[in-house]
């Protein structure tokens, strides 16, 4: 039970910080505002009456003036910017020295033939 109320907090906070509840409001907006023009007009006539942005029901009205308010209690960053100085002089880049590799194999010759002492024996054997 506990863990279920972990994660539907979670789920709570992600919705709320990726600023999803405005399109959970304006989709039961638009659902109440398709409901009622389908009651006096066409189906046609209602979903265009429905998001042509020239009908709003008073709740698209309050979404829209909470999310201008949003923005404008957000604080805004300054961007930083980084100076990075000139240093006189040049930058010389040297190669490093070739590495002779050798073609002899000597992992494979360091490792004996037989293991130093018989394999170990189980409790079933």
């Amino acid at each position: 039970m506990l863990l279920r109320l972990g994660k539907v907090l979670v789920v709570f906070a992600l919705v709320v910080t990726l600023t999803a509840h405005w399109a959970l409001l304006q989709t039961v907006a638009w659902t109440s505002m398709l409901a009622g023009n389908l009651q006096s007009c066409s189906f046609h006539d209602a979903v265009v009456r429905t998001f042509d942005g020239h009908h709003p029901c008073p709740l698209c009205k309050a979404i829209a003036s909470a999310k201008k308010s949003e923005q404008k209690n957000q604080t805004t960053f300054e961007q930083q910017r980084l100076d990075f100085l000139l240093v006189e002089g040049s930058v010389v880049l040297i190669a490093p020295s070739p590495v002779e590799i050798s073609s002899a194999n000597t992992f494979a010759a360091s490792i004996p033939q037989k293991p130093p002492t018989p394999p170990p024996r189980g409790f079933f054997v």
